[in-house]
């Protein structure tokens, strides 16, 4: 049973796990059910960081939040938004195009400036959550937004070959999906009350928004794709409650 969450852990996260031998394509698959409680162990993480350095400048405070998010992730879901963002510019609009160039490894001037402009937005977001102690938003930021990676896989077409993305979109629990969904709705609305509101909104509405661009350029989803719904996810959150405070 805990195979999966490992495998979850392994993917999401360089936090260190035990060593798996002869890993399924049903594990792989069934790991996408424990992407948010590996949201909500980061999200843990950045919390009592978050409190270790109650002392330091509130400014500091956010770089080092924010540098240790980006290090527990190894920057894995950073690298699926500058190639999906190098595709959708360097694409032209074609499918094939727009594939072929999310495998490349290199990073274009709009990868670039997708990143500095995200981690900058994080950046300035996260520092108002602090300055408004609004720490259950950090809690709650990397764990929805990997939900919405659920939900991706629960509603979108896969549209590569071979690999993590199609094990995980071809042998998951659509059920359990549903219900993991359900369970997190609830208990953002339940726990952050209007603030939980206002990010299940803003979340909605990029979700359906960049599920759209995903549709209309290949038809679907991949890994690099999925990856950026994490991060914009996550900014979209962040920015969601700065805003509003």
């Amino acid at each position: 049973m805990f195979r999966p969450f490992i495998i979850a852990v392994q993917f999401l996260t360089r936090l260190p796990t035990p060593r798996l031998n002869n890993i399924s394509q049903q594990e792989i698959g069934h790991s996408l059910a424990w992407y948010p409680l590996v949201g909500l162990i980061i999200g843990g993480i950045l919390v009592g960081a978050l409190e270790l350095l109650s002392n330091a400048p509130i400014n500091l405070q956010a770089a080092l939040i924010l540098s240790l998010w980006v290090l527990i992730t190894g920057a894995l879901h950073l690298d699926g938004l500058a190639d999906s963002a190098d595709a959708w510019l360097g694409g032209h609009g074609d499918k094939d195009k727009t594939l072929a160039i999310m495998k490349d490894p290199t990073s274009g001037p709009a990868a670039v400036v997708i990143l500095i402009l995200i981690l900058l937005i994080k950046y300035t977001a996260i520092e108002a959550i602090i300055t408004h102690d609004d720490w259950l938003i950090l809690l709650f930021a990397p764990m929805l937004a990997r939900g919405m990676m659920l939900l991706l896989f629960q509603t979108t077409t896969y549209v590569r070959t071979g690999g993590l993305g199609e094990a995980l979109a071809h042998h998951h629990s659509h059920l359990t999906g549903w219900m993991l969904i359900a369970a997190l709705t609830i208990a953002c609305i339940w726990i952050l009350a209007l603030q939980g509101i206002i990010i299940l909104l803003s979340s909605c509405a990029i979700f359906l928004f960049i599920r759209h661009m995903m549709k209309k350029r290949v038809g679907g989803t991949t890994g690099d794709t999925a990856g950026a719904l994490i991060e914009i996810s996550e900014a979209v959150i962040l920015l969601s409650i700065a805003l509003s405070q």
